[in-house]
């Protein structure tokens, strides 16, 4: 079972050997792996990192958009109240 399109996020960036990979031809290289390196990557692609799989090296970031917690739920901040003492 290969990768599919949905599965490759939107704020994940995925190099291999240094240079950007479409989405393509990433999925052309999953159909090669067998389901322990497929779930290796897809546990990677939620965590980010460097690794190889069949001798080619990976690089995987992730963007995230403001406070991230430990259960991967974003932080909203600390809530203000109006009252007499602040302004708007």
């Amino acid at each position: 079972m290969a990768l599919s399109k949905q599965s490759i996020r939107k704020g994940t960036n995925i190099l291999v050997n240094g240079e950007k990979i479409p989405k393509e031809e990433l999925i052309m290289m999953s159909e090669l792996w067998d389901d322990r390196q497929e779930n290796f990557f897809r546990k990677m692609m939620k965590q980010g990192g460097e690794f190889t799989i069949n001798k080619v090296p990976f690089k995987i970031t992730i963007e995230h958009n403001g406070k991230m917690r430990s259960d991967g739920t974003t932080d909203a901040g600390s809530i203000t109240i109006p009252g007499e003492d602040s302004r708007f």
